[in-house]
């Protein structure tokens, strides 16, 4: 399954999440290192899931952007 992930610039490094999955979070000190966290995170989620018999989130977020004059 393909998951969005938000990727945020943060005060020592990066910071990422999943909306679609609720508390899946990670770190990292550049976007490379973050991008490969927070993939490691996302399989665990899942796995951690399946394990505990819950349903795993269908990837329901999307993401789009809007310009306006600034």
């Amino acid at each position: 399954m393909r998951y969005l992930v938000i990727i945020e610039k943060s005060v020592t490094g990066y910071a990422a999440y999943s909306p679609d999955l609720e508390g899946c979070v990670a770190t990292g000190a550049s976007i490379d290192e973050v991008e490969a966290t927070m993939r490691e995170a996302v399989e665990f989620h899942i796995d951690t899931l399946k394990e505990s018999g819950m349903e795993v989130p269908r990837p329901h977020a999307y993401v789009t952007y809007v310009e306006v004059a600034a």
